[in-house]
């Protein structure tokens, strides 16, 4: 520091110090190594995937629910005389309410975990997950009537199939 300039120069000046936490957060973001993916590892991953489905079937009555919808129209869908492509979007569009759902109830239990007390941003996080379910259903919703509006045909051909069988 010169008499003249009281402001330190970036030679000698310190740097302010960081607490505890800060530093234990810039430890934490040090670039991972690339993980090596072998057969294990994927069993694994699956183990994982189905202890945390059944984790869901168990705790989650919502989840619950959504799955037997799912259960219930999946093979409506699969009879309806409609196309391959037709047939799978219906599909996909009951598998995306129970993807949604497995998510809202991670996103749920994650909430009440980290802040067990009352808080209007862990309402609200609830609440947008919440959403995306009911979104979920409406997309679910709008697929099914789109393909199987009376003008697509679809009916004709539900019509047809029930007088021939």
């Amino acid at each position: 520091m010169s008499p003249n300039n009281p402001e330190p120069s970036s030679e000698t000046r310190a740097e302010p110090a960081l607490s505890a936490s800060v530093t234990t957060s810039v430890a934490l973001a040090k670039p991972e190594e690339t993980k090596r993916r072998n057969l294990r590892n994927f069993f694994a991953s699956v183990r994982y995937a189905i202890e945390g489905f059944s984790a869901a079937l168990k705790h989650e009555p919502s989840f619950r629910e959504d799955l037997l919808f799912a259960i219930l129209l999946v093979p409506f869908a699969v009879i309806l005389p409609v196309n391959a492509v037709s047939t799978a979007i219906l599909i996909s569009s009951l598998f995306l309410i129970i993807i949604v759902e497995l998510i809202n109830s991670a996103i749920e239990w994650t909430i009440d975990y980290l802040r067990p007390e009352l808080h209007p941003l862990a309402k609200r996080i609830k609440d947008m997950a919440s959403a995306a379910v009911f979104l979920s259903f409406l997309n679910c919703i709008t697929v099914w009537v789109i393909i199987l509006w009376p003008s697509s045909g679809a009916w004709r051909r539900i019509g047809a199939w029930l007088t021939t069988h």
